[in-house]
């Protein structure tokens, strides 16, 4: 009877887990919506001021530097989170509100990063805190510090199978957990992505990630496969090159933290300025690709893409932290559809395969890189995006960058 009375008080504090978590995530993302149109859309279009994403992006990186060096380095990034809660069965929680305005900052200011590493850090301090304040009631609550995490995963990328399972693939195998804890984290998921979603149709809710509609693809489309795919890893390849060298620069400055995030603002202002698509995680420009992508043009939506890989490791490192998926997926996005048309292959048949082939190559996890990607591509394309995340992950990423790949 104890045993049934633990399982169930366990059942029951995951779902309200996860609904707290979903609540969490929608004000987040509620916030930072209504932060970014205050001053990306409601200032400019009443003041004209020159230079304006410049200065934003300068001033902002500053406040950001003075706020790290007061704070320490927030938030810690995804894989960083996730080794912690692994490694200890929890994660600390007496600055979490710490945690979540360094998360929040960068994406204000138009960083090239998302939101699910600061997310992360918040709701697995979150999920420690209440855990240590539970363990007098129910034995064995550690392993819900890593159920907070997959159901902020799956809110965040509206899926809630990838919150699942990207915390338990790794490069070898997907470990899944034994009976109740299977259990556990679907109800977690699952139970967060209904609060999410409950929350957002009575208050209102932010842009979610876009999907694509299925279109008829033709035999010639699948010819090209394989040269797509190996576009998109040679993104892969450039993102994970670039982090491991704008890592080494800002470890040679790791003292200056301000002047490393005013760097870093002032590069994004600059790009951000010429190429304003580059700003911001990405998930809110995905629809305007392909609506505008012949009017954007091949060479631009290529350099767009380069410049968007590259930018986000320069973010990151500088101190304008946040996570990389979004990232990647818009510069796949980009880049897929320029081969789309310089190919004559259908675009969003390209952009499948591309955006496969940058996240497969970087995440290095094919189921967890199907989740999650299956939410953006119509499902008719699943047996495409399994074949090309198994490609990714074989091959392998040269030995002279692995070593400080995340």
């Amino acid at each position: 009877m104890g045993k049934i009375k633990n399982a169930i008080l366990l059942a029951v504090y995951t779902c309200l887990l996860g609904s707290i978590v979903g609540a969490i995530l929608w004000a987040f993302l509620r916030l930072m919506n209504i932060g970014i149109n205050f001053v990306w859309e409601y200032i400019p279009g009443r003041f004209d001021i020159p230079f304006y994403t410049i200065i934003v992006c300068t001033v902002g990186s500053f406040l950001i530097g003075l706020w790290r060096k007061k704070f320490g380095d927030y938030p810690e990034e995804l894989q960083v989170v996730l080794g912690k809660v692994k490694k200890t069965g929890g994660y600390q929680y007496n600055n979490i509100f710490i945690i979540l305005i360094s998360a929040l900052l960068p994406l204000l200011f138009g960083a090239s990063v998302g939101p699910e590493a600061g997310l992360a850090g918040v709701i697995a301090g979150l999920c420690t805190w209440i855990g240590d304040k539970l363990k007098k009631y129910i034995h064995k609550v550690d392993e819900l510090n890593m159920i907070g995490i997959s159901a902020t995963l799956g809110t965040i990328f509206k899926s809630p199978m990838f919150g699942f399972v990207e915390p338990l693939e790794d490069e070898k195998e997907l470990t899944i957990p034994k009976n109740i804890k299977v259990i556990l984290y679907l109800i977690a998921a699952f139970a967060s992505f209904g609060s999410y979603m409950l929350l957002g149709k009575l208050f209102g809710a932010g842009q979610g990630i876009y999907s694509y509609a299925f279109e008829k693809i033709k035999l010639i489309d699948v010819a090209y496969i394989i040269p797509l795919a190996l576009i998109g890893i040679v993104g892969g390849l450039l993102y994970i090159a670039s982090h491991k060298l704008a890592n080494m620069i800002s470890a040679k400055f790791k003292e200056y933290t301000v002047i490393k995030a005013v760097v870093g603002g002032i590069i994004l202002g600059i790009l951000g300025t010429v190429l304003p698509l580059t700003m911001f995680s990405g998930e809110h420009q995905m629809e305007e690709i392909v609506k505008k992508g012949p009017e954007i043009g091949i060479a631009i939506l290529i350099v767009v893409a380069l410049v968007k890989i590259v930018l986000t490791t320069i973010c990151i490192e500088s101190g304008l932290k946040g996570g990389h998926f979004f990232p990647i997926i818009f510069a796949g996005i980009c880049l897929g559809y320029a081969f789309g048309m310089m190919f004559g292959v259908n675009v969003i048949f390209a952009m499948a395969v591309v955006t496969t082939a940058v996240v497969g190559y970087t995440l290095k996890k094919p189921i967890a890189t199907v989740l999650l990607l299956m939410i953006v591509f119509p499902w008719q394309l699943l047996l495409v995006l399994m074949a090309v995340a198994l490609l990714s992950k074989l091959i392998p990423i040269p030995k002279v960058i692995i070593d400080d790949r995340n």
